[in-house]
């Protein structure tokens, strides 16, 4: 049979279950990478599992997300960070090295390997015709040390790339043509998998644009084929010998296929508040920028702000606009800096940031109120920017070029000047001082593990009750992200602290919910969530699971679940149940007493869970899709009751 590029890879790291969509499977995994906001927890994790050293070909630890050190807790985690690496195996990517998808394609990345990261935007290593995946904490935890890494065997779709990119259109326009397409919710289980004669014309850094961003479909992941274009990429970074060639078999069955004709595409934008509310920048009504932020892991490339820099030769930021400039690795800073680049955007006014996630995750550079910011970024959802009246669109670098000329929202085709033309350099200068190698076992075993007064053990859950009597503690609607359960910017330090953390759960939505769970749990009942469509979008932030477990959330109902956080719930022993008639969700309100009855036998039969409004003397059935490993871990409360 002719085989997707997808199976092909996925096919030989199976490590238990067959190649079926739709199937649970287990596969072996490669290489890890974790970032700090994400990775304390996850390495806490890993030593509660009692494993001497990480058993993966190669993981990653990024300090990126986190690196502003107001207080100390910051610089505590990073230091916790920079032990558990030394004493455990693992490179160690110091802060101020880079963001860590940019930084892992430039140096560490092999076509034809298998990545997990505790990160939604790991897809990025789809760039280099890998499988890289985003996950929960937990689960790259169990990868570290071993394990094998479960999901639902995806169905895959090929977008087919036709022509080539007119001038003024970037692979930004490619991703957001494909998030007008398939949206920002329903593509749950599916792969993205790029082919067609108009890949041969696109970077590594262009897929590396697209596959990053895939992720805001909800896709599993997203792939390009390892061809001649990733071979001049790996040989400029000075790593020809981790190329192969890997494509899909000609005739290959995929679940859909779309055509995209690159040459019929325009410079497009994502309007607030979601990466998929898409429209032509030129059918947008005029908007005053009075922010532009230009990086992030989706374009912070030496090509992307080498053009920038192009554009802005000579000219100077618009009086209005704050320009910020984060590039995304310590090697694209140093090469537009021995370019000339970096020189041509401080003469335009830039501001130059750190190589970190920073303004993208909302814990530096926030606009000011009730402005827009145009931004790089993958992400506009509503607060995230750190200033919940402003606006964010997301367009790119091209566009955020013209906007900082102009003080608008302006179409770069319309600034009336040639496109620069801007060539990757054949080699890039390297130098990896900022990355610690692994110690040696013998080494690693003198190495004490440094913790901060803010870093305390993951919390453990109960064993799921057979019954859950409980409370509709909270009842929100469609498109609920990992943002809206858990903020990141400034509460993020708080992410090794579980206790502290809770207390800025659904802040965003209903600054009470906090305290009234904390008196539910406290009295003994349950606290249950109601929720609509595709709940659990945006972050693999394995924290919208652990905080709502620690204030005793048994349950979460709704309409749908995203891949990554339903997992997560499961992780930590949080039903995710969905409604079979959604009708039911208009009949429950926040304060209605629920009871769950019958809950072992039911998962075990594989049967429908029954839910009694008791306030509204009504029940109805709920689907609990788990497999058998699954339902073992449900019961047992979590992954770490497990083992």
């Amino acid at each position: 049979m002719k085989k997707t590029l997808t199976q092909k890879i996925i096919e030989s790291h199976l490590v238990s279950g067959t190649y079926l969509p739709g199937e649970e499977i287990g596969i072996r995994i490669d290489q890890t990478l974790t970032q700090d906001a994400t990775g304390t927890m996850a390495y806490l994790q890993f030593e509660a599992l009692n494993v001497s050293r990480v058993k993966t070909e190669l993981s990653v630890s990024y300090v990126d997300h986190n690196t502003i050190q107001i207080g100390y807790e910051n610089a505590d985690d990073h230091r916790y960070l920079q032990s558990i690496a030394e004493k455990y195996g693992l490179y160690f990517s110091r802060p101020g090295n880079g963001i860590c998808h940019q930084v892992h394609l430039e140096r560490f990345g092999k076509p034809g390997k298998t990545l997990i990261g505790s990160d939604s935007h790991t897809p990025t290593g789809g760039a280099l015709g890998m499988i890289a995946i985003g996950a929960g904490g937990l689960d790259v935890a169990l990868a570290l040390a071993g394990k094998p890494f479960y999901l639902n065997c995806p169905k895959v779709i090929k977008i087919h790339l036709l022509g080539h990119l007119q001038p003024w259109v970037s692979a930004k326009d490619i991703i957001l043509k494909v998030l007008d397409l398939f949206g920002t919710k329903g593509n749950v289980g599916y792969v993205f998998e790029y082919a067609g004669p108009g890949v041969e014309s696109l970077t590594v850094p262009e897929r590396a644009t697209i596959t990053n961003m895939g992720a805001e479909c909800g896709v599993t992941t997203s792939i390009f084929p390892s061809d001649e274009m990733t071979r001049r990429f790996l040989k400029s970074q000075r790593r020809e010998e981790d190329w192969i060639e890997i494509h899909a078999d000609l005739d290959a069955n995929y679940d859909k296929v779309v055509e995209i004709d690159l040459s019929q595409l325009v410079p497009l934008t994502a309007k607030p508040s979601s990466p998929g509310n898409i429209a032509p920048i030129r059918e947008c009504e005029p908007v005053i920028i009075g922010q532009v932020c230009l990086g992030s892991c989706t374009n912070s490339s030496y090509k992307d702000l080498a053009r920038v820099a192009k554009i802005l030769k000579d000219k100077v930021v618009h009086p209005d606009v704050s320009f910020i400039i984060s590039p995304g690795s310590k090697q694209v800073l140093e090469n537009l800096t021995r370019d000339g680049y970096l020189a041509e955007l401080l003469a335009s006014g830039a501001r130059l940031m750190e190589n970190a996630c920073g303004f993208c995750i909302g814990n530096s550079q926030s606009p000011q109120s009730k402005s827009v910011s145009l931004r790089t970024s993958n992400r506009n959802f509503p607060g995230r920017s750190g200033t919940l009246d402003a606006e964010v669109f997301l367009a790119s670098p091209e566009a955020a070029a013209a906007a900082v000329i102009t003080g608008r929202l302006t179409d770069p085709r319309d600034l009336g000047m040639p496109y620069p033309e801007v060539f990757i350099p054949e080699k890039f200068y390297i130098d990896d001082r900022m990355i610690i190698t692994p110690k040696n076992a013998e080494a690693a075993s003198e190495v004490s593990i440094y913790r901060g007064p803010n870093i305390g053990p993951p919390p453990v859950n109960d064993p799921l009750p057979d019954r859950i009597n409980g409370v509709v503690t909270l009842k929100v609607g469609d498109n609920i992200t990992t943002d809206h359960i858990i903020p990141a910017g400034k509460r993020m330090k708080y992410r090794s602290n579980i206790p502290k953390y809770s207390e800025y759960l659904f802040e965003i939505l209903d600054n009470t919910f906090h305290d009234r769970a904390m008196k539910i749990r406290e009295s003994g009942s349950h606290n249950i969530i109601v929720a609509g469509l595709s709940y659990g979008q945006g972050s693999s932030r394995e924290h919208a699971a652990i905080c709502p477990m620690y204030v005793g959330v048994k349950a979460i109902i709704a309409k749908s679940f995203e891949r990554i956080h339903a997992a997560n719930l499961i992780n930590f022993g949080i039903l995710p149940l969905t409604f079979i008639n959604e009708e039911y969700y208009e009949l429950f309100v926040q304060g209605d007493r629920l009871m769950l009855p019958d809950i072992y036998l039911r998962l075990q039969e594989g049967s429908p869970l029954i839910v009694k409004n008791m306030t509204r003397n009504m029940s109805t059935e709920l689907a609990c899709q788990l497999s058998g490993r699954q339902t073992k871990i449900i019961l047992a409360g979590g992954v770490l009751n497990k083992c």
